[in-house]
Protein backbone atom coordinates (compact mmCIF):
# COMPACT_ATOMS: atom_id res chain seq x y z
CA UNK A 1 0.00 0.00 0.00
CA UNK A 2 1.56 3.27 -1.17
CA UNK A 3 0.99 6.20 1.18
CA UNK A 4 3.44 8.60 -0.41
CA UNK A 5 2.12 11.42 -2.67
CA UNK A 6 3.58 11.64 -6.18
CA UNK A 7 4.70 14.75 -8.02
CA UNK A 8 3.03 13.53 -11.21
CA UNK A 9 0.46 10.78 -11.61
CA UNK A 10 0.46 8.56 -14.67
CA UNK A 11 -2.67 8.50 -16.85
CA UNK A 12 -3.53 4.97 -15.75
CA UNK A 13 -3.10 5.93 -12.08
CA UNK A 14 -5.61 8.76 -12.45
CA UNK A 15 -8.14 6.57 -14.26
CA UNK A 16 -7.84 3.75 -11.70
CA UNK A 17 -8.01 6.21 -8.83
CA UNK A 18 -11.25 7.72 -10.14
CA UNK A 19 -12.71 4.22 -10.40
CA UNK A 20 -11.83 3.57 -6.76
CA UNK A 21 -13.33 6.93 -5.72
CA UNK A 22 -16.58 5.73 -7.31
CA UNK A 23 -16.34 2.31 -5.63
CA UNK A 24 -15.78 3.96 -2.27
CA UNK A 25 -18.97 5.91 -2.93
CA UNK A 26 -20.99 2.67 -3.14
CA UNK A 27 -20.00 1.29 0.23
CA UNK A 28 -19.69 4.54 2.17
CA UNK A 29 -23.23 5.40 1.02
CA UNK A 30 -24.55 2.09 2.38
CA UNK A 31 -22.78 2.81 5.67
CA UNK A 32 -24.33 6.28 5.87
CA UNK A 33 -27.84 5.00 5.02
CA UNK A 34 -27.75 2.25 7.66
CA UNK A 35 -26.35 4.44 10.44
CA UNK A 36 -28.05 7.82 9.91
CA UNK A 37 -31.37 9.24 8.67
CA UNK A 38 -34.66 7.59 9.70
CA UNK A 39 -32.88 4.56 11.19
CA UNK A 40 -30.80 6.69 13.57
CA UNK A 41 -33.85 8.81 14.41
CA UNK A 42 -35.94 5.69 15.16
CA UNK A 43 -33.10 4.35 17.31
CA UNK A 44 -33.02 7.64 19.24
CA UNK A 45 -36.83 7.68 19.64
CA UNK A 46 -36.67 4.19 21.20
CA UNK A 47 -34.15 5.69 23.63
CA UNK A 48 -36.82 8.30 24.51
CA UNK A 49 -35.35 11.24 22.57
CA UNK A 50 -37.50 14.39 22.32
CA UNK A 51 -37.50 16.96 19.49
CA UNK A 52 -34.65 18.93 21.05
CA UNK A 53 -32.48 15.79 21.16
CA UNK A 54 -33.43 15.00 17.55
CA UNK A 55 -32.32 18.52 16.62
CA UNK A 56 -29.11 18.01 18.59
CA UNK A 57 -28.43 14.73 16.76
CA UNK A 58 -28.86 16.56 13.46
CA UNK A 59 -26.62 19.41 14.65
CA UNK A 60 -23.69 17.39 16.01
CA UNK A 61 -22.15 16.35 12.64
CA UNK A 62 -22.42 19.89 11.32
CA UNK A 63 -21.03 21.64 14.40
CA UNK A 64 -18.11 19.20 14.64
CA UNK A 65 -17.11 20.16 11.10
CA UNK A 66 -15.69 23.28 12.74
CA UNK A 67 -12.73 21.04 13.49
CA UNK A 68 -11.82 21.44 9.84
CA UNK A 69 -10.06 24.70 10.74
CA UNK A 70 -7.37 23.08 12.92
CA UNK A 71 -7.46 20.12 10.53
CA UNK A 72 -6.13 22.39 7.78
CA UNK A 73 -3.04 23.00 9.85
CA UNK A 74 -2.59 19.25 10.22
CA UNK A 75 -2.96 18.70 6.46
CA UNK A 76 -0.63 21.57 5.58
CA UNK A 77 2.01 20.38 8.03
CA UNK A 78 1.99 16.64 7.20
CA UNK A 79 1.09 17.01 3.48
CA UNK A 80 -0.01 13.39 3.29
CA UNK A 81 -3.77 13.54 2.83
CA UNK A 82 -4.16 9.83 2.13
CA UNK A 83 -2.65 8.83 5.48
CA UNK A 84 -4.74 11.38 7.41
CA UNK A 85 -7.95 10.34 5.60
CA UNK A 86 -7.45 6.63 6.29
CA UNK A 87 -6.54 7.01 9.95
CA UNK A 88 -9.45 9.23 10.92
CA UNK A 89 -12.09 7.50 8.77
CA UNK A 90 -11.13 4.18 10.37
CA UNK A 91 -11.64 5.80 13.79
CA UNK A 92 -15.00 7.17 12.58
CA UNK A 93 -16.17 3.71 11.53
CA UNK A 94 -14.95 2.18 14.79
CA UNK A 95 -17.29 4.41 16.78
CA UNK A 96 -20.19 3.26 14.59
CA UNK A 97 -19.43 -0.28 15.80
CA UNK A 98 -19.28 0.91 19.42
CA UNK A 99 -22.65 2.69 18.98
CA UNK A 100 -24.17 -0.64 17.93
CA UNK A 101 -23.27 -2.05 21.36
CA UNK A 102 -25.29 0.55 23.33
CA UNK A 103 -28.36 -1.72 23.85
CA UNK A 104 -26.09 -4.51 25.08
CA UNK A 105 -24.08 -2.58 27.67
CA UNK A 106 -26.36 0.30 28.68
CA UNK A 107 -29.95 0.71 29.82
CA UNK A 108 -32.40 2.92 27.91
CA UNK A 109 -32.14 5.52 30.67
CA UNK A 110 -28.47 6.26 29.98
CA UNK A 111 -28.24 4.83 26.45
CA UNK A 112 -29.28 8.15 24.90
CA UNK A 113 -26.42 9.96 26.67
CA UNK A 114 -23.86 7.49 25.31
CA UNK A 115 -25.42 7.74 21.84
CA UNK A 116 -24.76 11.49 21.87
CA UNK A 117 -21.19 10.97 23.12
CA UNK A 118 -20.41 8.42 20.41
CA UNK A 119 -21.97 10.64 17.75
CA UNK A 120 -19.67 13.48 18.84
CA UNK A 121 -16.62 11.20 18.54
CA UNK A 122 -17.81 9.88 15.16
CA UNK A 123 -18.36 13.36 13.81
CA UNK A 124 -15.04 14.70 15.13
CA UNK A 125 -12.99 11.98 13.45
CA UNK A 126 -15.07 12.20 10.25
CA UNK A 127 -14.54 15.96 10.10
CA UNK A 128 -10.76 15.67 10.21
CA UNK A 129 -10.73 12.83 7.70
CA UNK A 130 -13.03 14.63 5.26
CA UNK A 131 -10.87 17.78 5.40
CA UNK A 132 -7.95 15.81 3.99
CA UNK A 133 -10.26 13.95 1.58
CA UNK A 134 -11.76 17.13 0.06
CA UNK A 135 -8.34 18.64 -0.55
CA UNK A 136 -7.15 15.33 -2.03
CA UNK A 137 -10.11 15.11 -4.45
CA UNK A 138 -9.70 18.77 -5.41
CA UNK A 139 -6.24 18.03 -6.81
CA UNK A 140 -7.09 14.60 -8.25
CA UNK A 141 -10.29 15.18 -10.29
CA UNK A 142 -9.93 17.30 -13.48
CA UNK A 143 -12.09 20.44 -13.40
CA UNK A 144 -13.56 19.72 -16.84
CA UNK A 145 -15.13 16.50 -15.58
CA UNK A 146 -16.45 17.60 -12.20
CA UNK A 147 -20.13 17.69 -13.21
CA UNK A 148 -20.20 14.39 -15.08
CA UNK A 149 -17.90 12.54 -12.66
CA UNK A 150 -19.78 13.51 -9.50
CA UNK A 151 -23.17 12.92 -11.11
CA UNK A 152 -22.01 9.40 -11.96
CA UNK A 153 -20.65 8.80 -8.45
CA UNK A 154 -23.79 10.15 -6.78
CA UNK A 155 -25.99 8.17 -9.21
CA UNK A 156 -24.39 4.81 -8.49
CA UNK A 157 -23.98 5.36 -4.74
CA UNK A 158 -27.63 6.47 -4.47
CA UNK A 159 -28.76 3.23 -6.12
CA UNK A 160 -26.84 1.32 -3.45
CA UNK A 161 -28.40 3.55 -0.80
CA UNK A 162 -31.93 2.87 -2.06
CA UNK A 163 -31.39 -0.88 -2.11
CA UNK A 164 -29.84 -0.89 1.36
CA UNK A 165 -32.54 1.34 2.94
CA UNK A 166 -35.37 -0.80 1.54
CA UNK A 167 -33.58 -3.96 2.66
CA UNK A 168 -33.02 -2.50 6.13
CA UNK A 169 -36.66 -1.44 6.56
CA UNK A 170 -37.79 -4.88 5.33
CA UNK A 171 -35.42 -6.48 7.87
CA UNK A 172 -36.94 -4.36 10.67
CA UNK A 173 -40.45 -5.44 9.66
CA UNK A 174 -39.43 -9.11 9.71
CA UNK A 175 -37.77 -8.62 13.10
CA UNK A 176 -40.98 -7.13 14.52
CA UNK A 177 -43.30 -9.63 12.85
CA UNK A 178 -41.44 -12.58 14.37
CA UNK A 179 -41.40 -10.78 17.72
CA UNK A 180 -37.75 -11.31 18.42
CA UNK A 181 -36.08 -9.53 21.32
CA UNK A 182 -36.54 -5.78 21.77
CA UNK A 183 -36.68 -3.85 18.51
CA UNK A 184 -33.66 -1.81 19.56
CA UNK A 185 -31.36 -4.79 18.94
CA UNK A 186 -32.39 -4.79 15.29
CA UNK A 187 -30.82 -1.35 14.95
CA UNK A 188 -27.63 -2.73 16.50
CA UNK A 189 -27.52 -5.25 13.64
CA UNK A 190 -27.95 -2.42 11.10
CA UNK A 191 -25.13 -0.39 12.66
CA UNK A 192 -22.77 -3.39 12.65
CA UNK A 193 -23.55 -3.96 8.96
CA UNK A 194 -22.92 -0.26 8.36
CA UNK A 195 -19.52 -0.62 10.05
CA UNK A 196 -18.62 -3.58 7.80
CA UNK A 197 -19.53 -1.70 4.61
CA UNK A 198 -17.64 1.32 5.91
CA UNK A 199 -14.48 -0.75 6.28
CA UNK A 200 -14.90 -2.06 2.72
CA UNK A 201 -14.96 1.57 1.55
CA UNK A 202 -11.69 2.10 3.44
CA UNK A 203 -10.11 -0.66 1.31
CA UNK A 204 -10.96 1.22 -1.90
CA UNK A 205 -9.79 4.54 -0.46
CA UNK A 206 -6.43 2.93 0.26
CA UNK A 207 -6.04 2.15 -3.46
CA UNK A 208 -6.48 5.79 -4.59
CA UNK A 209 -3.30 7.57 -5.61
CA UNK A 210 -2.49 10.97 -4.15
CA UNK A 211 -0.88 13.78 -6.15
CA UNK A 212 1.46 16.03 -4.24
CA UNK A 213 -0.24 19.02 -2.69
CA UNK A 214 -0.26 22.19 -4.74
CA UNK A 215 1.08 24.85 -2.43
CA UNK A 216 1.41 28.56 -3.04
CA UNK A 217 4.31 30.18 -1.26
CA UNK A 218 2.97 32.77 1.10
CA UNK A 219 4.29 34.75 4.03
CA UNK A 220 0.79 34.94 5.47
CA UNK A 221 0.27 33.45 8.91
CA UNK A 222 -2.37 30.85 9.75
CA UNK A 223 -5.19 33.26 10.65
CA UNK A 224 -4.31 35.57 7.77
CA UNK A 225 -4.80 32.68 5.37
CA UNK A 226 -8.21 32.00 6.91
CA UNK A 227 -9.25 35.55 6.01
CA UNK A 228 -8.40 35.16 2.31
CA UNK A 229 -11.77 33.66 1.24
CA UNK A 230 -13.55 36.62 2.85
CA UNK A 231 -11.39 39.10 0.93
CA UNK A 232 -12.46 37.48 -2.34
CA UNK A 233 -15.64 39.49 -3.11
CA UNK A 234 -17.25 36.90 -5.35
CA UNK A 235 -16.47 34.02 -3.00
CA UNK A 236 -17.78 36.03 -0.06
CA UNK A 237 -21.13 36.33 -1.84
CA UNK A 238 -21.13 32.57 -2.36
CA UNK A 239 -20.51 32.05 1.37
CA UNK A 240 -23.46 34.29 2.25
CA UNK A 241 -25.72 32.31 -0.04
CA UNK A 242 -24.51 28.96 1.35
CA UNK A 243 -25.01 30.09 4.95
CA UNK A 244 -28.58 31.35 4.48
CA UNK A 245 -29.54 28.44 2.24
CA UNK A 246 -28.18 25.72 4.54
CA UNK A 247 -29.76 27.39 7.56
CA UNK A 248 -33.17 27.49 5.88
CA UNK A 249 -33.22 23.87 4.70
CA UNK A 250 -31.79 22.43 7.93
CA UNK A 251 -34.40 24.24 9.97
CA UNK A 252 -36.85 21.68 8.58
CA UNK A 253 -35.23 18.68 6.82
CA UNK A 254 -33.99 16.93 10.01
CA UNK A 255 -37.59 16.85 11.20
CA UNK A 256 -39.26 15.49 8.05
CA UNK A 257 -38.94 11.90 9.26
CA UNK A 258 -40.18 12.81 12.76
CA UNK A 259 -43.10 14.71 11.21
CA UNK A 260 -44.16 11.63 9.23
CA UNK A 261 -43.53 9.14 12.04
CA UNK A 262 -45.21 11.08 14.84
CA UNK A 263 -47.62 13.70 13.50
CA UNK A 264 -48.80 11.76 10.43
CA UNK A 265 -48.29 8.43 12.27
CA UNK A 266 -46.84 6.65 9.25
CA UNK A 267 -45.07 3.31 9.47
CA UNK A 268 -41.25 3.43 9.20
CA UNK A 269 -41.42 1.26 6.07
CA UNK A 270 -43.71 3.81 4.39
CA UNK A 271 -41.42 6.68 5.41
CA UNK A 272 -38.43 4.86 3.89
CA UNK A 273 -40.40 4.15 0.69
CA UNK A 274 -41.30 7.84 0.33
CA UNK A 275 -37.68 8.85 0.86
CA UNK A 276 -36.60 6.29 -1.73
CA UNK A 277 -39.09 7.71 -4.22
CA UNK A 278 -37.26 10.99 -3.77
CA UNK A 279 -33.91 9.24 -4.24
CA UNK A 280 -35.04 7.47 -7.42
CA UNK A 281 -36.22 10.75 -8.92
CA UNK A 282 -32.93 12.25 -7.77
CA UNK A 283 -31.11 9.61 -9.79
CA UNK A 284 -33.09 10.26 -12.95
CA UNK A 285 -32.37 13.99 -12.81
CA UNK A 286 -28.70 13.86 -11.86
CA UNK A 287 -27.81 13.35 -15.52
CA UNK A 288 -29.99 16.31 -16.52
CA UNK A 289 -28.53 18.70 -13.94
CA UNK A 290 -24.98 17.43 -14.52
CA UNK A 291 -25.31 18.06 -18.25
CA UNK A 292 -26.81 21.54 -17.70
CA UNK A 293 -24.21 22.56 -15.10
CA UNK A 294 -21.38 21.62 -17.48
CA UNK A 295 -23.04 23.24 -20.49
CA UNK A 296 -24.04 26.48 -18.75
CA UNK A 297 -23.17 27.08 -15.09
CA UNK A 298 -23.84 25.72 -11.62
CA UNK A 299 -25.39 29.05 -10.59
CA UNK A 300 -27.96 28.75 -13.39
CA UNK A 301 -28.92 25.28 -12.14
CA UNK A 302 -29.27 26.59 -8.57
CA UNK A 303 -31.49 29.41 -9.86
CA UNK A 304 -34.07 26.78 -10.85
CA UNK A 305 -33.61 23.98 -8.32
CA UNK A 306 -33.51 26.14 -5.16
CA UNK A 307 -36.93 27.83 -5.66
CA UNK A 308 -38.41 24.42 -6.48
CA UNK A 309 -37.17 23.02 -3.16
CA UNK A 310 -38.61 26.03 -1.28
CA UNK A 311 -41.97 25.30 -2.91
CA UNK A 312 -41.73 21.75 -1.53
CA UNK A 313 -41.18 23.09 2.00
CA UNK A 314 -44.41 25.10 1.78
CA UNK A 315 -46.33 22.03 0.57
CA UNK A 316 -45.48 20.20 3.81
CA UNK A 317 -47.84 22.60 5.62
CA UNK A 318 -50.80 21.20 3.67
CA UNK A 319 -50.13 17.51 4.42
CA UNK A 320 -52.21 17.80 7.60
CA UNK A 321 -55.25 20.04 8.20
CA UNK A 322 -54.63 19.39 11.12
CA UNK A 323 -54.45 15.59 10.65
CA UNK A 324 -54.37 13.11 7.76
CA UNK A 325 -57.04 13.76 5.12
CA UNK A 326 -57.83 12.80 1.50
CA UNK A 327 -54.93 14.72 -0.10
CA UNK A 328 -52.24 13.80 2.45
CA UNK A 329 -50.70 10.88 0.57
CA UNK A 330 -50.91 12.43 -2.92
CA UNK A 331 -49.20 15.54 -1.47
CA UNK A 332 -46.49 13.47 0.22
CA UNK A 333 -45.74 11.68 -3.04
CA UNK A 334 -45.70 14.99 -4.95
CA UNK A 335 -43.41 16.59 -2.36
CA UNK A 336 -40.90 13.73 -2.47
CA UNK A 337 -40.87 13.71 -6.28
CA UNK A 338 -40.22 17.47 -6.48
CA UNK A 339 -37.67 17.28 -3.67
CA UNK A 340 -35.84 14.57 -5.61
CA UNK A 341 -35.73 16.75 -8.73
CA UNK A 342 -34.55 19.86 -6.89
CA UNK A 343 -32.05 18.22 -4.53
CA UNK A 344 -30.29 16.53 -7.46
CA UNK A 345 -29.47 19.96 -8.85
CA UNK A 346 -28.73 21.56 -5.48
CA UNK A 347 -26.39 18.86 -4.19
CA UNK A 348 -24.47 18.66 -7.46
CA UNK A 349 -24.23 22.39 -8.13
CA UNK A 350 -23.38 23.69 -4.66
CA UNK A 351 -20.42 21.33 -4.47
CA UNK A 352 -19.27 22.07 -8.00
CA UNK A 353 -19.58 25.85 -7.81
CA UNK A 354 -17.56 25.83 -4.58
CA UNK A 355 -14.76 23.85 -6.24
CA UNK A 356 -14.95 25.93 -9.41
CA UNK A 357 -14.58 29.26 -7.61
CA UNK A 358 -11.77 27.99 -5.38
CA UNK A 359 -8.33 29.14 -6.60
CA UNK A 360 -5.70 26.49 -7.28
CA UNK A 361 -3.19 26.16 -4.46
CA UNK A 362 -5.64 27.59 -1.91
CA UNK A 363 -8.08 24.68 -1.79
CA UNK A 364 -7.43 23.81 1.87
CA UNK A 365 -8.24 27.27 3.14
CA UNK A 366 -11.17 28.04 0.86
CA UNK A 367 -12.84 24.64 1.23
CA UNK A 368 -12.32 24.56 4.99
CA UNK A 369 -13.84 28.04 5.46
CA UNK A 370 -16.75 26.99 3.25
CA UNK A 371 -17.22 23.86 5.34
CA UNK A 372 -17.15 25.94 8.53
CA UNK A 373 -19.76 28.38 7.23
CA UNK A 374 -21.96 25.48 6.12
CA UNK A 375 -21.42 23.71 9.44
CA UNK A 376 -22.47 26.70 11.52
CA UNK A 377 -25.65 27.10 9.47
CA UNK A 378 -26.44 23.38 9.41
CA UNK A 379 -25.67 23.07 13.13
CA UNK A 380 -27.54 25.96 14.68
CA UNK A 381 -30.68 25.55 12.53
CA UNK A 382 -31.88 22.19 13.99
CA UNK A 383 -30.85 23.33 17.48
CA UNK A 384 -33.08 26.38 17.13
CA UNK A 385 -35.82 24.20 15.67
CA UNK A 386 -35.62 21.72 18.55
CA UNK A 387 -35.32 24.42 21.23
CA UNK A 388 -38.43 26.30 20.06
CA UNK A 389 -40.44 23.19 19.20
CA UNK A 390 -42.28 23.21 22.55
CA UNK A 391 -43.36 26.83 22.09
CA UNK A 392 -44.78 26.19 18.62
CA UNK A 393 -46.16 22.79 19.62
CA UNK A 394 -48.74 24.53 21.82
CA UNK A 395 -49.50 27.21 19.21
CA UNK A 396 -51.97 27.04 16.34
CA UNK A 397 -52.85 29.29 13.42
CA UNK A 398 -55.96 28.28 11.52
CA UNK A 399 -57.66 29.67 8.44
CA UNK A 400 -61.17 28.40 7.77
CA UNK A 401 -63.81 29.39 5.22
CA UNK A 402 -67.34 29.35 6.61
CA UNK A 403 -70.46 29.46 4.46
CA UNK A 404 -73.77 30.29 6.16
CA UNK A 405 -77.19 30.14 4.49
CA UNK A 406 -80.85 29.65 5.53
CA UNK A 407 -80.35 25.93 4.92
CA UNK A 408 -77.44 25.68 7.33
CA UNK A 409 -73.72 26.32 7.35
CA UNK A 410 -70.58 24.54 6.17
CA UNK A 411 -66.90 25.17 6.65
CA UNK A 412 -63.68 24.33 4.82
CA UNK A 413 -60.28 24.51 6.46
CA UNK A 414 -57.69 26.04 4.13
CA UNK A 415 -54.71 26.25 6.47
CA UNK A 416 -53.76 24.89 9.87
CA UNK A 417 -50.30 25.55 11.33
CA UNK A 418 -49.13 23.60 14.36
CA UNK A 419 -45.70 22.74 15.73
CA UNK A 420 -43.20 22.12 12.93
CA UNK A 421 -45.52 23.78 10.38
CA UNK A 422 -44.31 27.18 11.61
CA UNK A 423 -40.71 26.21 10.86
CA UNK A 424 -41.67 25.28 7.31
CA UNK A 425 -42.96 28.81 6.72
CA UNK A 426 -39.96 30.46 8.41
CA UNK A 427 -37.57 28.27 6.39
CA UNK A 428 -39.27 29.29 3.16
CA UNK A 429 -38.70 33.02 3.78
CA UNK A 430 -35.07 32.57 4.86
CA UNK A 431 -34.42 30.41 1.80
CA UNK A 432 -36.03 33.03 -0.42
CA UNK A 433 -33.69 35.64 1.11
CA UNK A 434 -30.67 33.46 0.27
CA UNK A 435 -31.56 33.59 -3.44
CA UNK A 436 -30.76 37.31 -3.48
CA UNK A 437 -27.18 36.48 -2.50
CA UNK A 438 -27.04 33.82 -5.22
CA UNK A 439 -27.93 36.42 -7.85
CA UNK A 440 -24.82 38.43 -6.89
CA UNK A 441 -22.44 35.49 -7.39
CA UNK A 442 -20.55 35.58 -10.69
CA UNK A 443 -19.79 32.36 -12.58
CA UNK A 444 -18.70 31.81 -16.15
CA UNK A 445 -21.43 30.44 -18.40
CA UNK A 446 -24.46 32.01 -16.68
CA UNK A 447 -27.66 32.11 -18.72
CA UNK A 448 -31.16 33.41 -18.16
CA UNK A 449 -33.56 31.10 -16.33
CA UNK A 450 -35.87 30.74 -19.31
CA UNK A 451 -33.01 29.34 -21.41
CA UNK A 452 -32.13 26.80 -18.73
CA UNK A 453 -35.80 25.87 -18.26
CA UNK A 454 -36.09 25.26 -22.00
CA UNK A 455 -32.99 23.03 -21.93
CA UNK A 456 -34.27 21.29 -18.79
CA UNK A 457 -37.58 20.33 -20.37
CA UNK A 458 -35.80 19.32 -23.57
CA UNK A 459 -33.66 16.87 -21.56
CA UNK A 460 -36.76 15.79 -19.60
CA UNK A 461 -38.57 15.06 -22.86
CA UNK A 462 -35.68 12.84 -23.96
CA UNK A 463 -35.80 10.93 -20.66
CA UNK A 464 -39.56 10.42 -20.84
CA UNK A 465 -39.26 9.28 -24.45
CA UNK A 466 -36.78 6.62 -23.34
CA UNK A 467 -38.94 5.64 -20.37
CA UNK A 468 -41.94 4.88 -22.58
CA UNK A 469 -39.86 3.23 -25.27
CA UNK A 470 -40.04 -0.53 -24.83
CA UNK A 471 -36.71 -2.18 -24.00
CA UNK A 472 -34.87 1.05 -23.26
CA UNK A 473 -34.61 0.80 -19.46
CA UNK A 474 -31.08 -0.50 -19.64
CA UNK A 475 -30.20 2.48 -21.83
CA UNK A 476 -31.64 4.89 -19.26
CA UNK A 477 -29.35 3.56 -16.58
CA UNK A 478 -26.25 3.21 -18.72
CA UNK A 479 -26.48 6.22 -21.04
CA UNK A 480 -25.20 8.76 -18.51
CA UNK A 481 -22.02 6.74 -18.15
CA UNK A 482 -21.35 5.33 -21.62
CA UNK A 483 -20.49 8.87 -22.65
CA UNK A 484 -18.19 9.21 -19.65
CA UNK A 485 -16.36 5.94 -20.30
CA UNK A 486 -15.92 6.67 -24.00
CA UNK A 487 -14.83 10.20 -23.22
CA UNK A 488 -12.31 8.92 -20.66
CA UNK A 489 -10.78 6.42 -23.10
CA UNK A 490 -10.64 8.94 -25.89
CA UNK A 491 -8.99 11.60 -23.75
CA UNK A 492 -6.90 9.47 -21.39
CA UNK A 493 -3.78 10.81 -23.12
CA UNK A 494 -4.76 14.36 -22.26
CA UNK A 495 -5.05 13.94 -18.49
CA UNK A 496 -1.58 15.30 -17.86
CA UNK A 497 -2.29 18.44 -19.83
CA UNK A 498 -5.60 19.04 -18.03
CA UNK A 499 -3.89 19.15 -14.63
Amino acid sequence: MDFQPKEKLEDIEIINSLKNVTRDGYFSQIMVVLTTGPFLISFALILNANLFIIGLIAAIPSLLRLLQIPSIYLVERIQNRKRITLIFLIVYRSFIFITALIPIFFSINIGLMFLLIFLVLQSASASIGHTAWNSWMHDLIPYQKLGIFYSKRIFLSTIMGIISSLSASFFLNIWNSFQFNDEIYAYSVLFILGYIFGMISIFFISKISEPSMITVKSDLKFFQKLKEPFKDVNYRRLLRFLFLWNFSINLTTPFFAVYMLEKLELDLMLVVILMNISQIINLLFLRVWGYLSDKFSNKSVLGISCPLFLFCIVLWVFTSLPSIYLLTFPLLITIHILMGISMAGITLSTGNVTLKLTPRGKANWYLAITAVINSIALGIAPLIGGAFSDIFENSELSWTFIWTSPNGSSQFQVLNLQGLDFFFIIAFFIGFLSLYQLVLVKEEGEVKNKILIYEFFFELKRIMKNVFHLGSYQKILLNPFNRINNHSKKNSKNFKNEE
